[in-house]
């Protein structure tokens, strides 16, 4: 991988293409991000960048254990948040992931990482925590067909037969039913990056991208790219 970004999630609006074409288009607060550590072969036994994003308060970031705050985890290694970001010579931030950049090494503590990183015509995946739509019938989470509406009908939006009667007595796993719906994480792929506005660290893509408005949105070149 050579270019990863978090994001948050504007909303969606639609442009004009140069033919006159309307795009459909989803708007991305793209960083900036800020390396907060890099990892090495020699001390973590992977090379790998991490990066924050979006400010946070000191006073709610976890201190050392000497200032008596509990110490979180950060991709499973113990950590005092405060001391994480002030050896890194950044301010806190919300929102702290990894990347394994195949040039890793090339990166410093402090160092920034633009929306600029990507161009007009990349293609990337983007990945989220979709909208929780709470718990939903088989008709709108699963798509199944409603019984007749007509009047004397018992059967309107009910999931219909679960399986057969005495063979072989049972319902199998997996099989489709009410429950809930959305609130998991999802990743589209091959989506188009329409326009990038350095400036504003904007990065409009074309299409829908999974999760609700200041959604935070996970981006990368994309490893499953279409011939």
């Amino acid at each position: 991988m050579k270019k990863a970004i978090l994001a948050t999630k504007v909303g969606m609006t639609q442009i004009f293409s140069e033919d006159g074409l309307l795009i459909p288009v989803t708007v991305l607060q793209a960083g900036p991000c800020v390396v907060t550590q890099v990892k090495t072969v020699e001390n973590d036994g992977y090379e790998a960048v991490q990066v924050g994003f979006v400010d946070k308060k000191d006073k709610v970031v976890n201190k050392d254990a000497k200032g008596k705050k509990e110490v979180v985890h950060v991709h499973g290694v113990g950590k005092a948040m405060q001391g994480h970001f002030k050896k890194a010579g950044t301010v806190s931030k919300r929102y702290v992931r990894e990347f394994r950049f195949e040039n890793s090494s090339e990166y410093q503590p402090a160092q920034e990482i633009k929306a600029d990183i990507f161009a007009e015509g990349d293609k990337i995946d983007a990945t989220a925590i979709t909208k929780g739509k709470g718990f939903q019938g088989a008709i709108k989470r699963l798509g199944q067909h409603r019984g007749p509406m007509k009047h004397g009908s018992k059967f309107h939006r009910h999931q219909g037969s679960n399986g057969a009667c005495s063979s072989p007595s049972r319902v199998f796993k997996g099989k489709g039913m009410p429950g809930q719906m959305g609130g998991k994480q999802a990743t589209v792929r091959n989506l188009e990056v329409v326009r990038v506005d350095a400036e504003k660290n904007l990065l409009l893509v074309k299409g829908a991208v999974p999760g609700p408005k200041k959604a935070l949105v996970t981006i990368k070149e994309t490893t499953k790219a279409e011939a």
